[in-house]
């Protein structure tokens, strides 16, 4: 069994272990600083909980000994510290952060990384699977052009003003609203606003708007820069809710005061198991000639998977994470060091266990029928 070292007992952190624990080749200790939190944990085989403070360095170096992998599901802050720690214990490394700050830390720790431990930050939907498969899209390509990556974790029933349900870490929710987003315009790596660049568009009958926000291009900015004229990340909200957190985070200063701002949301937006996520990835470029589009989408409900019943937003962050993790294992990542999403192969991603989460499939997916589309347009 390959031992793991799991961080954080939340939505996410617990259905990654019942993931793993369900193939029964993972050995998984799972640790919080919350003892309440372990308690869902309990009998679930060949996963064992532990009372721990993630910051203390030391307790963190002693929950590590024995382990061949860490895998942070905590806030992005910690994750630096669980990095450094990682490298001196040995152990590969594997985080959901969608900081760009953190990741550049883990990426200055994986230099000093020793043969066979990885350390493999954004492993989640976005960034993580939303940059393996828009880098899928781009091969074959003789110019690329354009790469634009849409994704969004929507309630299926919104209720509310603000069209949203909490339905994964506020504080990530807010780091992707407040901080500047990376992105390539007219060649040039340059950072934007969050909240800016506005789209409207619809899907099966229903309005949705899209915006730039914080992190969810992962790295691919970084190793695309120089080879095309566009690259830009988005998320999705139903219309509406931008102009909304636009007021609360600009005009009522709530980006300066994002403890409180975390204290309102939730106290007033419940969260929801019933969500939908959707991922659209378009690449535009020329092959043989012709200036040529193809597209990625999909959509994938809550619901049943390995076993548990999931929503969309913890099937598809928990199973990247187990995703690349199991690559890993198996030998299918690269051996030493930082180790980007766009380096994985949607193909073996896909074709993994946990990776299959994404493909189309009336089994994860009711009441609706997810789609993938991969067209050639040529104009």
């Amino acid at each position: 069994m390959h031992k793991v070292l799991l961080l954080g007992a939340g939505k996410i952190g617990t259905a990654v272990a019942r993931f793993l624990a369900h193939t029964g080749e993972f050995d998984v200790k799972i640790c919080d600083v919350d003892e309440a939190a372990l308690v869902r944990m309990q009998g679930v085989r060949n996963v064992s909980g532990a009372k721990l403070d993630s910051s203390d360095t030391a307790a963190l170096e002693r929950a590590m000994e024995g382990r061949q992998s860490v895998l942070s599901a905590l806030s992005f802050a910690l994750n630096p510290g669980v990095a450094r720690a990682a490298l001196r214990g040995g152990l590969s490394y594997f985080d959901l952060t969608e900081d760009v700050e953190t990741t550049r830390a883990v990426k200055d720790v994986a230099r000093s990384a020793q043969p066979g431990q990885i350390f493999m930050p954004q492993c989640g939907l976005a960034p993580g699977f939303v940059s393996i498969a828009a880098n899928d899209l781009t091969s074959g390509f003789e110019k690329l052009d354009e790469v634009r990556m849409r994704v969004g974790a929507l309630p299926l029933f919104p209720s509310n003003q603000l069209k949203y349900n909490l339905t994964w870490s506020t504080d990530g929710l807010i780091n992707e609203y407040g901080n500047p987003c990376e992105a390539i315009h007219e060649g040039r790596l340059r950072e934007v606003l969050p909240l800016e660049g506005l789209e409207h568009f619809s899907l099966d009958g229903i309005d949705y708007e899209a915006f730039n926000t914080s992190g969810g291009v992962g790295t691919l900015c970084e190793s695309l820069d120089g080879k095309l004229r566009t690259l830009n990340y988005k998320t999705i909200r139903y219309s509406g809710h931008r102009q909304l957190i636009m007021f609360l985070m600009n005009e009522l200063r709530m980006n300066d005061r994002r403890a409180l701002l975390k204290e309102i949301l939730e106290n007033a937006v419940p969260i929801t198991p019933q969500d939908v996520v959707l991922i659209f990835c378009t690449v535009t470029g020329w092959k043989e000639g012709h200036l040529t589009q193809v597209t990625d989408a999909r959509k994938i409900y809550h619901g049943e998977f390995m076993g548990e019943r999931c929503s969309a937003i913890q099937i598809t962050t928990a199973a990247s994470m187990c995703a690349v993790l199991d690559l890993h294992v198996h030998g299918k990542l690269p051996k030493q060091g930082f180790v980007r999403q766009e380096q994985v192969k949607l193909s073996e991603f896909l074709d993994n266990r946990f990776g299959r989460c994404y493909e189309p499939s009336p089994r994860n997916l009711p009441p609706r029928v997810a789609t993938q589309v991969t067209e050639d347009v040529t104009a």
